[in-house]
Formats: structure tokens, sequence, C-alpha cells
């Protein structure tokens, strides 16, 4: 079954602004989950780490690891907090479809935000251009400008065609994962209710449920991970 997205078209000087009501709602929520576990994780830092703290010292650990893995600590430094925020909100996006899909009708509600095109390729432009500032911010514009002429001058147009479809790839593999894994709960979820499908709608459910979570965390790391990577070719001096 088709369900429909619950659009506001919104008429401002001429053009028409479409609003998706179930993106926006899940994006808020993503933040709020994120927020509280950033509270909680937090408030009571202490020398000897409770389980909360401990779970947070992980996460800001492994991307120090991402981060330093791709450029010196000196210059990387500045985008840790950049990064755990990335990987925790992207994370969390990825797993609020998982649970459950909610329907009013014909009109999905519940999903996760990931699995919106709109939402990866914002989350994608946002980091290209951040890496574009920083670039100019720590480099100097003329020798980041001169970048793009290297090995050689006659590169610099599919140099600069790549900054295009780094956005793409790193955009639409995030969308292009979720999505197509919560088409196939969807099936197995329609599956179980048919017959004897529970059968094999059920073990379906269990195996690509575990499947779902793992992807979605593979996702979110290999995001953070090339984000990092983008921006170390931008802020490198030998690059």
């Amino acid at each position: 079954m088709q369900h429909e997205n619950p659009i506001v078209t919104w008429h401002f000087l001429g053009l028409d602004i479409n609003f998706n009501l179930s993106t926006i709602m899940m994006l808020l929520i993503t933040a709020v989950i994120v927020f509280v576990i950033a509270v909680l994780c937090t408030r009571n830092l202490q020398k000897r780490p409770s389980g909360a703290q401990n779970f947070i010292e992980w996460v800001f650990d492994f991307v120090r690891g991402v981060i330093e893995s791709n450029m010196a600590w000196s210059k990387g430094g500045q985008f840790h907090f950049l990064a755990v925020t990335l990987i925790l909100f992207i994370f969390v996006a990825n797993m609020l479809g998982l649970p459950m899909q909610f329907v009013n009708g014909h009109t999905l509600w519940w999903k996760s935000p990931t699995a919106d095109p709109h939402v990866t390729l914002t989350l994608a432009t946002m980091m290209v251009l951040l890496t574009h500032y920083y670039g100019v911010k720590m480099r100097g514009a003329k020798a980041y400008v001169k970048g793009y002429a290297k090995p050689y001058a006659a590169l610099i147009p599919i140099n600069v065609f790549e900054e295009f479809a780094s956005t793409l790839t790193l955009g639409l593999r995030l969308y292009g994962n979720i999505y197509a894994g919560e088409i196939l709960l969807g099936l197995l979820a329609k599956v179980t209710f048919i017959g004897v499908g529970f059968i094999i709608g059920i073990p379906g459910l269990i195996v690509w449920q575990g499947f779902s979570i793992f992807i979605g965390t593979i996702q979110a790391y290999i995001f953070i991970m090339l984000s990092m990577v983008y921006m170390s070719h931008k802020v490198a001096d030998n690059h």
C-alpha cells in the first residue's frame, strides 16, 4: 500500500513552498531525544563515571579516533563536537522508524526522518559547505582556490564536479539504505497478517530489525567518516 506524506503548501511571492509535516515532526523528535541523551549523560560528571557517562565518553573517544585517522588533532579537534552531534543525531534518526510506523488513513506520520532524501541531502550539503568555509578560513582564499588546480590545472573541472558528486553520494547513500530498510520492514509486517504468513513474517521481522539496526549504525558512522575525510581535504595544506 502506498502511503502519502502530510504536505502543507505555503504560497509566498508567487512560489509554492511545500512542508512535509511528518518529516518536520520526526526531526524535532530526533533533536529532543539527542538533547535528552546529552543532558542525562553529562549532568553529573564524576571521576568514577556511571554507565551513562561511560557511554558518552566512549562516543567522544570513538569520534576522536575517526577525526585523528583523517587529520591532525591540532586542526581536527575543533570539529569534535560537530561530529559527535551529527553521529548521535543521524543514529537516532535512523532508529526511529524501526520499531513502528504510524499511519493515519493513507498518511504516514511516524518514520525515520533520514528516509526522506530532502533531509539527507540537506545534511550532506551542510557538511560540504562547511568544508569550503573552513578550507578558506584555515588556509586562506588564495591557497584554497589553488587546491583545485592540483595536481594539474586541467583537472579543475573534474575537481569542481567532484564537489557536487560528493554531496549527492553522501546524502543519497544514507537515504537509500534507511528508506529501503523501512520499505522491507513494512512488507514483512503486511505478510505477517496474511493467512499463515506469520510463519515467514515474524522471523523475517526479527532478523531484519536486527540487520536494520546494524545498517543504521554503520550509515551514521560512514556519514561522519566521509564528512571528516572531505573536511581534511579542504583544511590540510598538502591537499
